[in-house]
């Protein structure tokens, strides 16, 4: 009897085996699907999802824009923090302290994208005074002496009028921006320097009569 049987145990053994790899098998098909949900795949898919803004979905035009802008509004804030002493008229006073408090923030956020994507941020004083190719409104040396000079009802004058060359310089960069830019955040703050911009020229220009 020992005899007869021991070959069907031999096949129960054998069957057993197979049937065991099969649910191995599907174990594993089973471990492969639920990786996408929170298992090995995870830590592959995770980079992506937790650091897109910092690690892509940026381009060459966002970098020129914070590496453009962030001497710009520098030079801005410089502007800004000559009125309290100097300007005459209390609407020139505010605006300038309007200047300072958005573009101070800017100039912080634009340095962090910059450092984030491994690009160099433009140290303090470069391209402070000599502008960008066109100039991209930027004041020259001798206009930044001359404005720091003035004082009362000339220095509003002569701090509109150039303000109002800075602010046209920063929203075509910012327009540019918008255009070529690839950067989610970037551009919603070059739409927010466009309006911004764009508001305080045409007060400006009314407070110089030229609306």
């Amino acid at each position: 009897m020992s005899k007869n049987r021991s070959p069907i145990r031999r096949s129960s053994a054998v069957a057993v085996a197979v049937t065991a790899s099969f649910v191995l098998a599907a174990c594993g098909a089973a471990d492969d699907g639920g990786a996408a949900h929170g298992g090995h795949a995870a830590p592959s898919a995770s980079p992506s999802a937790s650091s897109p803004a910092t690690q892509g979905q940026h381009n060459a035009a966002d970098v020129a824009f914070a590496q453009g802008m962030i001497p710009h509004h520098r030079q801005a804030v410089e502007m800004a923090d000559l009125a309290p002493s100097r300007a005459a008229s209390a609407e020139v006073k505010e605006l300038a302290e309007a200047i300072k408090k958005a573009q101070d923030p800017e100039i912080k956020t634009l340095s962090g994208w910059l450092t984030s994507w491994g690009e160099q941020v433009p140290p303090a004083g470069a391209a402070g005074h000599a502008g960008h190719g066109d100039g991209g409104g930027m004041m020259t040396a001798d206009e930044m002496e001359k404005l720091g000079n003035a004082s009362g009802t000339a220095f509003d004058t002569a701090f509109m009028e150039l303000m109002i060359k800075h602010h046209e310089g920063a929203v075509a960069m910012a327009r540019t921006e918008r255009a070529q830019g690839a950067f989610p955040e970037a551009k919603t703050m070059a739409e927010a320097i466009i309006s911004s911009q764009s508001a305080e020229i045409a007060t400006m220009n009314g407070l110089l009569g030229k609306d």
